[in-house]
């Protein structure tokens, strides 16, 4: 659903919506997105890939300034919502713009290092969105409070918190139970499953990276009513 207010969400779903960025898109990203998701949002630019492929995004959000016009003249008028101030990225603005139990996002991971920066460090801010992002190889999304999978034991499960966070933690080869983890400081990266893996947070700020064919159990685990959502942050 479209929502014309602009003090609510543009885009409102009680389903999983899939975003697509401007940046690297995989081979299959957009078929593993639309088999799972029937809206599609383009943060600016990347409604280029979309109407390029024959699907028209539902609403494009953004400044605008990476949309060139022989795309944009291709999508209905009312589909375009433009948000001009400079001060967040692309990313940012159709994320806080979405109300969804789920977003999928691809063309947000690769190409430019400062981009990537911007885009998890929006995951972590935009804590009340839960977005999973796929990668080439991984999925990756901001920690719930509480959250279980079943990751084929040797796999990589990697953490990088973005705030101090502590948990605790099962089916880890190193459990992650009394550690501090902050930038700067402990991070926990190329962690590996021993079994199905458990983790609990005590607070907003971790990035957790798994292998992608987990990313129906990662999708499964925000729409079910346990995993909850982290309040949204102050404004």
């Amino acid at each position: 659903m479209i929502n014309l207010s602009k003090k609510r969400p543009i885009v409102r779903s009680f389903e999983p919506i899939a975003l697509v960025g401007g940046g690297e898109i995989g081979p299959d990203d957009l078929e593993v997105m639309l088999i799972r998701a029937n809206t599609v949002v383009a943060a600016d630019g990347g409604a280029a890939p979309l109407v390029e492929s024959g699907r028209l995004p539902d609403a494009v959000i953004g400044d605008f300034d990476s949309l060139d016009s022989r795309h944009k003249d291709q999508i209905p008028v009312d589909r375009l919502y433009p948000i001009r101030e400079q001060n967040s990225t692309d990313f940012d603005k159709a994320l806080r713009s979405i109300d969804a139990p789920v977003v999928l996002g691809a063309g947000f991971l690769g190409g430019r290092l400062d981009h990537q920066l911007a885009v998890l460090n929006t995951l972590v801010q935009r804590q009340d969105r839960p977005c999973i992002l796929l990668g080439e190889t991984e999925v990756v999304f901001h920690a719930p409070p509480q959250i279980s999978l079943c990751i084929t034991p040797g796999d990589v499960v990697s953490f990088f918190p973005f705030q101090r966070v502590t948990g605790t933690s099962r089916g880890l080869e190193w459990p992650i139970d009394d550690l501090v983890m902050e930038p700067g400081g402990q991070v926990g990266t190329s962690n590996r499953a021993l079994a199905d893996v458990e983790l609990t947070v005590d607070a907003p700020g971790l990035l957790v990276m798994v292998p992608r064919y987990a990313l129906d159990q990662v999708m499964q685990a925000f729409l079910s009513a346990q995993t909850g959502r982290w309040p949204a942050r102050a404004e």
